[in-house]
């Protein structure tokens, strides 16, 4: 090989050499940042007396956004208007503060900035800065704490607003509808609360879902919750407190009706019904009917009429327990006639201890059972009777379930009328049911039960009810027919024995009614029995 070649495979391999170096050691833009952003200084200092500025700047080591400030920025006693906070939409060193409002003498106030300050880069977040000053000569100091749960459901929302009111010679209940708190806080995304610089005095402690963000309660968007007993500082500052909150039932009122069809109005409402009469003040014809029946998933009443007749309003009088009467007008016109539709709630499958429900979206008047008929997999007729409940607006279909079968319901034209007039077309609805071994059961026994009677429940993840039993004494408690899966246990102490659970009303000082959890999720397999103890705490 002569010198040339040489020099030339020598280069080659040099430069081989460079590009895989430069593969293994090639530049990633070192390790990702996870080093929060740092304080570094605040005009006026932190923890200031005798605070008279109008403006307060906090500066960190590097460039900080603020996120969600809305809801994670709280500031003790609120401001009416709330100041301007910077950066919004950007990123700066420091976080400017803007009063708008005069400050209360001698008051200390204290910034929670939750998880809001992150660094502009990788959004590491400098959790729980507080920045806290007086206007007088010293900063109060006590603290207290708690937790806000839920009263009727296992998890609870984040930014659940606590608030202590001064009890003093204008305090009242009624204050948390109009005026703001002395004192606020906010659990952010943990059940957890925690007041700081505190002054010595008397407190209500409440809890608000406060939908507005405005720190008063609308009860037709927040819920509440209350400490039943005043809070006395510094006597109380060891005490850990915990409120549950709850949606509050308002008092009953009828809205204004709305036509639906031909023959139907909608009558909404707000409360609870409680014997609720709809009568119509405006002439009608000598064979005018009516039939109203509440709606199974929304605060609505259904009023059916019959015949359809000529007016441009209609008036009503709405009556309700012994103590509700209202009138309302609303407006009246022909509409296209409802047709009869017939539906169930279960489309394939018919669990074993459950009933076979026909429902229709227009009122069902009859059933003619001779033009029905039922049969199994071998076509074999299936003895049968179909009972009307016109108060649900519902048939249901009695007979005796095989396990593992399949069934076919006919119904042949004008087997159902319903209240207009209307009649079916021909209906032909298969389902079948599944084998007692595809299902699970759980033997339930309560111990350390302070009381009875109770409501237990089964539930699933999303809080929904699958199962429910009233129990008034000690005995075991079976649930049957249970599709695998996982499900929840929860045990309400029923006081008034309703056989309901109710919620409470903050004016009447009534908290809703407890509620026990099972500590854990329960999982139900098919062809297993699955004994279980849930000891009361």
């Amino acid at each position: 090989m002569n010198k040339k070649l040489e020099s030339v495979v020598l280069t080659l391999l040099v430069l081989a050499f460079v590009v895989s170096c430069a593969k293994k050691g090639s530049i990633t833009g070192g390790e990702k940042d996870e080093i929060p952003p740092v304080f570094v200084k605040a005009f006026p200092p932190n923890f200031s007396t005798n605070f008279n500025r109008d403006e307060i700047r906090i500066y960190f080591d590097e460039y900080v956004k603020l996120k969600d400030a809305q809801k994670q920025i709280i500031i003790s006693p609120p401001m009416d208007p709330k100041p301007e906070i910077t950066p919004l939409g950007s990123a700066s060193k420091y976080i400017k503060i803007k009063f708008k409002d005069t400050l209360l003498q001698n008051t200390t106030y204290s910034i929670n900035f939750g998880e809001s300050v992150e660094d502009n880069n990788e959004g590491n977040a400098y959790p729980f800065f507080r920045y806290v000053f007086s206007t007088g000569d010293f900063l109060d100091s006590l603290q207290i704490k708690g937790n806000v749960n839920n009263a009727i459901q296992k998890k609870i929302d984040p930014y659940i607003t606590v608030a202590l009111y001064d009890i003093n010679d204008s305090y009242n209940d009624s204050l948390v509808f109009n005026t703001v708190p002395q004192y606020i806080t906010n659990t952010l995304d943990s059940t957890a609360f925690h007041f700081y610089n505190l002054k010595e005095g008397t407190y209500k402690l409440i809890a608000l879902k406060d939908a507005a963000s405005n720190y008063l309660y609308e009860p037709k968007q927040d819920q509440i919750g209350f400490y039943e007993e005043v809070i006395t500082l510094p006597a109380d500052t060891a005490t850990f407190f915990t409120i549950d909150i709850f949606k509050e039932i308002p008092e009953f009122k009828a809205l204004l009706p709305k036509q639906a069809s031909k023959n139907e109005f909608f009558f909404p409402y707000q409360g609870e019904l409680d014997r609720m009469k709809i009568k119509l003040l405006s002439d009608a014809p000598d064979d005018f009917r009516t039939l109203l029946f509440p709606d199974k998933e929304k605060d609505t009443v259904h009023y059916w009429f019959t015949p359809f007749f000529e007016a441009d309003s209609l008036i009503f009088e709405v009556t309700n327990s012994e103590n509700y009467r209202d009138t309302l007008v609303t407006r009246f016109k022909d509409q296209y006639k409802d047709s009869l539709q017939i539906t169930t709630k279960f489309q394939s499958v018919l669990p074993l201890n459950e009933k076979f429900v026909l429902y229709s979206n227009t009122p069902i008047d009859s059933v003619n059972q001779e033009l029905v008929t039922l049969t199994d997999k071998d076509t074999v007729a299936v003895p049968f009777n179909i009972m009307l409940d016109k108060e649900n607006n519902e048939a249901q279909l009695l007979f005796e379930k095989t396990e593992s079968n399949s069934y076919t319901l006919n119904m042949l034209p004008e087997a159902i009328k319903d209240f207009i007039g209307n009649v079916n077309d021909s209906i032909r609805i298969n389902f079948r049911t599944k084998k007692a071994t595809d299902y699970g059961t759980i033997f339930l026994t309560l111990q350390n039960v302070p009381q009875y009677p109770v409501i237990v429940e089964l539930t699933n993840e999303k809080d929904e009810v699958i199962r429910e039993q009233f129990s008034t004494k000690e005995e075991l408690l079976t649930f049957e027919y249970l599709d695998p899966g996982t499900y929840y246990l929860r045990v309400i102490l029923d006081i008034n024995k309703n056989g309901k659970w109710d919620t409470g009303n903050f004016l009447k000082g009534i908290q809703p009614e407890e509620i026990k959890y099972f500590p854990d999720a329960v999982d139900v397999r098919a062809n297993w029995e699955l004994k279980q103890t849930f000891i009361l705490e």
